[in-house]
């Protein structure tokens, strides 16, 4: 099955998080098929805090992609920013 999730980057105690579109069965920061965009937990002043491309998310969702929980929530997050 295709899920869209984070995979994790970034340095110690300053993570940083891809949204990937992946087979289920691959690891975390494993291979992907897409980078959506990502999310940077710790952003602070002028940085980007969540950056989605709505197109390729709403086309992976339309062929049957299924969202981890905090994917399903950025993605709403990032819907609602946007409009």
């Amino acid at each position: 099955m295709v899920t869209i999730r984070l995979a994790r980057g970034g340095s110690k105690k300053r993570p940083f998080y891809h949204l990937t579109v992946t087979d289920s069965r691959n690891p975390r920061d494993g291979a992907h098929k897409e980078r959506i965009g990502f999310f940077n937990p710790v952003a602070s002043g002028q940085e980007v805090r969540l950056s989605v491309n709505q197109e390729r998310a709403n086309h992976w969702l339309s062929v049957g992609a299924q969202p981890s929980e905090r994917a399903a929530q950025l993605l709403k997050e990032a819907a609602k920013a946007s409009a």
